[in-house]
């Protein structure tokens, strides 16, 4: 395998290690830290519980969108839509009839955080490729 592949091969899955590491942590400062102390507030509450979708969604799809952007694919637009589009069905999936037991109860603000989630990926994909234009 040539070096250039190789190290580009090592990115995406350095960068991908840090996305998992980094959305372990944050659901688990939230569980541990940010829920308990949002119980007085029902707004903070909402926005914690929501959280965990949001960030996964997030993130996951940002998984893709490093792999599209790394590998400069003809089509890495399509991939990052449709990769951030497969993600938010699945976490919608999850909420409504729970897999996995991630979800306890169905509750419509997980839906919309995943979809906000997803959205932001693709618009995060959009910003890079406009940033690397520039330059």
């Amino acid at each position: 395998m040539p070096e250039s592949k190789l190290k580009s091969r090592t990115r995406i899955i350095g960068l991908n290690l840090f996305i998992f590491a980094a959305l372990f942590g944050l659901v688990s400062l939230n569980k541990e830290t940010l829920r308990p102390m949002s119980v007085h507030s029902e707004f903070a509450s909402t926005i914690t519980g929501c959280f965990p979708n949001f960030i996964a969604a997030y993130l996951i799809s940002l998984a893709f969108v490093n792999a599209a952007l790394s590998k400069q694919f003809n089509n890495s637009r399509l991939l990052a839509i449709l990769s951030s589009t497969a993600i938010f069905v699945i976490l919608t999936f999850e909420e409504l009839k729970p897999l996995w037991g991630a979800s306890t109860h169905y509750d419509p603000w997980d839906i919309a955080a995943s979809g906000i989630g997803s959205l932001l990926a693709i618009l995060t994909f959009e910003l890079i490729v406009l940033l690397r234009k520039r330059k």
